[in-house]
């Protein structure tokens, strides 16, 4: 770890003031508590293993109550977690969680912080997940956290043992422990050394929690009071943390905002044990550390501050930031001069952004830009300089207070930028669960700053300032009014099939398009598209000219060149060349309306599904649950699914009010309920008698996992189960047939153990635990060293229908384009057919 050369940014005279798309002031109260913070030494680090695992109650107090630097280190992006919101798995659904997680923090003010580890999916204990996790490169990177943070102390929310209800909870306190006792070691880790010093906490610490049936908490331990009502912010901690919480929408994450105090308990884990308070023994003011000029200061002006004029403060504040920089403590230093330049700049009510019509930009191409600048200071802020990508201009120019100056300016994008995308995202992960960075002074960071600036120099009265301004889009959206995003650097061509994925049986041609995406003006002469498998040149196609449109491309692939293909599941890529140049990236890009739009690439590939994959039905109803791709995979398989409405159920309604037309259910082959329909779907409970009674008349109902969280109808089939957090969590684990001539396991498909070969992340969750006699079960299947379990998949004969519950992970195995998944489940919708 940390081979590689990176630049490293030293602070001198000139303090480099960093932000996100835009530089705006804080408000009075949060300058206010600013102040605060920057009188308070102490930092605190907490740490987990996913997003949504930290207590946002306890960082809302930290932060606001006790006035401390905070941050929290989730060992993971949550990228083997669920998506209530849409279909993004994996990568994408971490990046989602990414920025669920900033979002948060920038409601309760912690930092945030993050590992190389992927989060591969439920383990059971610590074994299982260092099996998957690099335990060493996992600590290095929580070494490097904390050596680069320096916190003080270290709180754990989890414990090593299996209280803490999951492996990668448990692991997390594992490396924790670890990574303090290694931290301030200089034999441990010494590449980083080039870049930090080391750093020894003061002690790690377990908050304690009482989670469904768990109480980990005790008298005897340690215990802080929370929640306290904050009239700065007018609510308490334990509704800011609400508030905070809810923002991971991806989980359905919601969570009451609880007025009112309680107890948090912190169990010893290791260092210097905690007597009275979580900072006994840490030095917590200036004074402490031999400069009690700078914390009178600091008082003087926390007293004096003027919520209405805070720009009266800046004289003092520039007074305090020369005692600052004279400070030996070169770390102490330059970590309390960023916090106190960001107060200046606020107290100065300074706003700065650099911004484009144009949410995207090619390399090497030229666009306008607008510089926009605004101070509210009474005492003028001086513009000195701007220094464009590649030209610095000289001003000396007075900001008139509240008054917006526009400096328009041609900016030519270098032709070497790289494209915008997440720096863990840019190469492929060294092993399924560890992220490959391109430079690894970036770890830790939950993003990489833009390369793309503009600095502008300002002089508040003898002071100098150098402001880094990200070039950026902004748009006036007529429901959410101003939006300013980062500037996406997209390639000159991009390719993408029109297709997730493709499914082919035996004897077929292959019917697949292309579309090649023009994002530059350039004329692209010559060009030659090429379709590839194991490289080798399946099909193509000449393009004489694009000339900065888009086209899309038709593809036939002869049954005669697919029947040579062994593997039923085949990666075709394509690429597109012209003038000496290969394109072969397709964007993937996300928008939700409580985020920032999130782009990355990935290779122009696409999955085909190949073999004997045979569907008796042609005509499915669905009812939609969480995120999931099964629809459009259906469709794609040739069947037409409906999405059922109320009107499907009770019939439309005639002019008199009464039923004009009976429900339509009788006319599916099958119905299918998707992934946690009994958590989403909140009509179902007035539906389910329509569907009993479809199943009985003839019917064949599906029904995917649910859980035992939030849910809407307690009696999910018309015999009795009961779910529980049953699952088997290996992907490979072996699968038992217990009745291997079941006509689900035969028709229209012959299902082998070859059809359980090649499936992802896990075999399947929620398995029911008891069950009616009337249901048959299918598999038996376990992970290693624990009991069968039987309740993958319940079959069940009702009148003259057929009602399956089946919590296997099909959400999961159908858009990687598992052939053997896709026959089982077209068993499940065939049922009634046989």
């Amino acid at each position: 770890m940390f081979k590689k050369v990176s630049t490293v940014c030293i602070l001198g005279f000139y303090t480099v003031f960093c932000s996100a798309q835009q530089v705006r002031p804080s408000k009075s109260s949060e300058i206010y508590r600013e102040l605060k913070t920057l009188k308070q030494l102490p930092k605190v680090l907490y740490l987990a293993a996913h997003p949504d695992d930290e207590n946002t109650g306890l960082l809302s107090w930290l932060i606001n109550d006790q006035n401390v630097e905070t941050g929290y280190l989730s060992l993971t992006r949550g990228d083997g977690g669920q998506n209530l919101l849409g279909t993004e798995q994996g990568a994408a659904l971490g990046l989602i969680r990414t920025h669920e997680l900033l979002e948060a923090r920038k409601l309760d003010g912690a930092q945030q912080f993050f590992t190389r580890a992927i989060d591969f999916g439920f383990s059971k204990n610590t074994t299982d997940t260092f099996k998957q996790w690099d335990e060493n490169s996992i600590i290095a990177d929580v070494v490097w956290v904390i050596r680069q943070f320096r916190p003080d102390v270290i709180i754990c929310r989890f414990p090593p043992t299996a209280a803490a209800g999951h492996g990668q909870h448990a692991a997390s306190a594992v490396v924790a422990e670890k990574a303090f006792k290694l931290a301030g070691d200089k034999t441990a880790f010494p590449d980083q050394l080039k870049y930090v010093n080391v750093w020894q906490p003061k002690r790690v610490l377990w908050n304690t929690f009482r989670f469904g049936g768990v109480n980990t908490t005790a008298e005897n331990q340690l215990k802080v009071t929370v929640g306290q009502y904050d009239a700065q912010l007018g609510m308490g901690y334990g509704e800011l943390a609400g508030l905070s919480r809810s923002l991971h929408k991806s989980q359905g994450a919601g969570t009451q905002s609880v007025a009112g105090i309680r107890t948090e308990y912190f169990a010893h884990v290791t260092g210097e044990p905690a007597k009275t308070t979580l900072f006994d023994g840490v030095a917590k003011t200036w004074s402490a550390k031999g400069n009690g000029d700078i914390d009178q200061s600091l008082d003087q002006i926390i007293s004096a501050f003027n919520f209405n004029n805070p720009d009266l403060s800046l004289p003092a504040l520039l007074a305090l930031r020369k005692k600052v920089m004279a400070l030996k403590d070169a770390e102490l230093k330059n970590d309390k001069l960023k916090s106190l330049d960001h107060i200046i700049l606020s107290c100065a009510g300074f706003m700065g952004e650099v911004v484009s019509n144009q949410a995207e930009a090619v390399a090497g191409e030229h666009y306008n830009f607008r510089l926009n600048l605004i101070s509210r200071a009474a005492n003028p802020v001086v513009l000195d300089n701007v220094k464009w990508l590649s030209q610095s201009e000289s001003f000396n120019r007075k900001l008139s207070k509240d008054s917006l100056i526009t400096i328009q300016h041609d900016i030519q994008i270098p032709a070497d930028a790289a494209l915008t995308e997440p720096y863990w995202l840019a190469k492929s992960p060294t092993n399924a669960a560890t992220f490959s960075v391109p430079n690894d002074t970036l770890v830790g960071l939950p993003e990489a700053e833009s390369p793309l600036n503009v600095w502008v120099g300002l002089k508040i009265g003898s002071e100098n300032f150098q402001v880094k301004l990200p070039l950026s889009f902004k748009k006036l959206d007529p429901v959410r009014g101003d939006v300013v995003e980062a500037l996406r650097i997209v390639p000159a061509l991009e390719l993408k099939f029109t297709q997730p994925l493709y499914v082919v049986k035996e004897n077929e041609d292959l019917h697949l398009s292309l579309n090649v995406k023009a994002n530059s003006g350039k004329k692209f002469s010559n060009g030659k598209v090429n379709l590839m498998y194991n490289g080798e040149r399946l099909g193509g196609a000449d393009v004489s000219s694009l000339n900065g449109k888009d086209t899309t491309i038709d593809y036939v692939i002869p049954k005669t060149k697919l029947a040579a293909i062994q593997s039923s599941r085949l990666q075709l890529d394509a690429n597109f060349i012209a003038d000496g140049v290969t394109y072969n990236k397709k964007q993937v890009l996300i928008q939700y309306p409580h985020l920032s739009s999130l782009q990355y690439f990935t290779p122009a590939t696409v999955t085909v599904m190949k073999g004997d994959i045979q569907a008796k039905v042609k005509k499915v109803g669905y009812i939609e649950g969480a995120g999931d791709f099964i629809p459009e995979f259906l469709r794609i398989a040739g069947i037409q699914v409906d999405v059922l409405k109320d009107e499907d159920f009770y019939g439309k309604l005639d002019e008199t009010g009464g039923n004009g037309s009976q429900n339509k259910l009788s006319q599916y082959d099958a119905i299918v309920l998707g992934v946690r329909a009994n958590n989403t779907e909140k009509k179902l409970g007035r539906w389910m008698p329509f569907l009993w009674s479809y199943v009985k008349t003839g019917g064949n109902l599906v029904m995917q996992y649910n859980t035992n969280q939030d849910t809407t109808v307690d009696q999910l089939g018309m015999y009795s189960f009961s779910i529980a957090n049953k699952r088997v969590t290996e992907e490979n684990a072996a699968v038992t047939f217990l009745n291997p001539n079941h006509k689900l396991l035969n028709f229209p498909n012959k299902i082998t153990a070859d059809d359980f070969k090649g499936w992802v992340q896990e075999r399947g969750a929620y398995f029911p635990a008891q069950w009616d006699a009337a249901y048959e079960p299918l598999f038996e299947m376990h992970d290693t060293d624990e009991e069968p379990l039987k309740g993958s998949t319940l079959s069940a004969k009702y009148g003259k229908g057929n009602f399956i519950y089946t919590p296997l992970a099909f959400f999961r195995q159908l858009p990687a384009g598992n052939v053997g998944a896709a026959r089982l489940f077209f068993n499940f919708l065939s049922a009634q057919k046989n």
